[in-house]
């Protein structure tokens, strides 16, 4: 098959949230592609024609192509991850376009995601805001037995759903505020539904949203791109779970401790 590429390319790292100067959209011809070949696949045959033409490769990232470390993501015709529901860049197949289509390849599309070069975006921001919480600190003790802590089938579920986010920020892209709220709700629902988790879930709703917010993305309006474009098709769900327990925490919150000025009169 053949195919018309349209992608982005952009050689410097982006210094604003509307980068559109910053790049442009170069169109590659692509022939004899197999139908059988991943999108990556087809985009390193793209850019070994490219390095034997002494052209400057297209970069992207990706890891280990199995859909699971979500390194890959590109924005292909309007939609990350590209036209297949539940599947991440790197497990899509050209056999989803048809023959002599024209493709558009665009980075994620988010303040808090800067273009780095061409299709690779910096993904740090989610890094920094499971630093701020998104784990178990208390002493667990040894390892247990895995029938020695009882928990319910329902919760056991809904905890292994949200921990099967991958952090490769679809959501965000496909968010026209750039919410990365199914991203931390996932990471709150994860530990809410067991109990190693429950010793810090207030302190852990309170302090993911704060990093979230900190690190500048926008709000949820509730219209489910995020769940749409999700590799791993985590649910809403999530992010009524993190509404609720941050609004819990901020119930239970121990107020400021007040210092008495002067003596008891």
């Amino acid at each position: 098959m053949k195919v018309t590429l349209h992608i982005w390319r952009q050689s410097k790292k982006s210094t604003k949230a509307d980068f559109a100067q910053d790049g442009k959209m170069v169109a590659y011809e692509l022939e004899h592609v197999s139908a059988d070949m991943s999108f990556l696949e087809m985009l390193d045959v793209l850019n070994e024609q490219l390095t034997k033409k002494g052209e400057d490769p297209v970069a992207f990232d990706h890891d280990c192509r199995e859909g699971v470390c979500g390194s890959c993501g590109v924005v292909i015709d309007g939609v990350p991850h590209g036209p297949e529901r539940g599947t991440t860049t790197c497990q899509l197949h050209m056999r989803s376009f048809r023959d002599g289509a024209s493709i558009y390849v665009e980075p994620w599309r988010a303040a808090a995601f800067p273009v780095l070069k061409d299709l690779v975006v910096d993904r740090s921001a989610f890094d920094r805001v499971v630093q701020s919480g998104a784990f178990v600190s208390v002493n667990t003790g040894a390892p247990q037995d895995a029938n020695a802590i009882p928990v319910p089938k329902a919760d056991a579920d809904r905890a292994f759903d949200a921990a099967t986010c991958i952090g490769c920020g679809a959501c965000v892209a496909a968010c026209k505020n750039a919410s990365a709220m199914l991203f931390v709700g996932a990471k709150v629902s994860h530990f809410l539904h067991l109990p190693q988790g429950r010793v810090e879930r207030e302190q852990r709703a309170r302090r993911l949203v704060a990093a979230m917010d900190a690190e500048g993305f926008g709000n949820c309006t509730n219209q489910y791109e995020c769940e749409a474009v999700c590799p791993k098709e985590i649910p809403v769900r999530v992010i009524a779970e993190m509404n609720r327990e941050f609004v819990r925490s901020k119930l239970v919150e121990e107020p400021p401790s007040t210092k008495r000025v002067g003596g008891d009169g």
